[in-house]
């Protein structure tokens, strides 16, 4: 993997699908790992929206609208299989709550808590934000394995890409930020 200072965990980088990704549910995602170590890793899809859902709806399921005027119609994504009725929020810093924000990178945070939610649908709300329901992990070993079997790509952080809303494109953006031309990447690992 790397050796960024990291200690060869991907905490903080972004995962994209290879074109011969195995698993249907991660065929062409871009995937934000919120963290990585020895003992497991997690991440969330950044380019799935949840099309009957966002974030106004979800905030009336959740009886948290009280008629408010500033709740963003942003979309919902499908973060991953896991947990799926959970909500995730990758966010900006500028919304930074010590017993409930993970700091991921120095700008990049992620809460899974009812106060960002209300701190999204304020008059203040974060400069950047994604939800998502469901997330994505990992055992032991399990996200190195399908790394050396060639069903992940490794792309630097880029918060553009992370956080706009251009769903439907994001992940030929994101191979083409490290170099690949989706067209023309073989699925066949070791052969030249």
């Amino acid at each position: 993997m790397t050796s960024d200072g990291n200690n060869g965990f991907l905490k903080g980088k972004i995962l994209i699908a290879a074109p011969a990704m195995g698993d249907p549910r991660f065929s062409r995602t871009v995937l934000y790992m919120c963290g990585h170590d020895q003992f497991q890793a997690m991440g969330l899809v950044i380019n799935q929206p949840m099309h009957a859902l966002h974030f106004g709806i979800l905030m009336q399921q959740l009886k948290l609208d009280q008629d408010n005027p500033n709740i963003p119609q942003m979309p919902v994504l499908s973060g991953g299989p896991v947990e799926p009725e959970r909500g995730f929020v990758l966010h900006s810093l500028d919304y930074n709550v010590p017993e409930e924000t993970l700091k991921i990178t120095p700008n990049i945070g992620f809460s899974a808590s009812t106060e960002i939610l209300l701190a999204i649908a304020s008059p203040n709300p974060p400069a950047q934000a994604l939800l998502a329901l469901g997330l994505s992990s990992w055992g032991p070993g399990q996200i190195e394995q399908e790394l050396q079997e060639n069903a992940w790509l490794i792309c630097e952080p880029d918060e553009d890409l992370i956080f706009d809303q251009d769903y439907a494109s994001k992940w030929d953006r994101a191979m083409h930020k490290i170099g690949v031309d989706p067209t023309r990447f073989s699925d066949i690992a070791g052969h030249a």
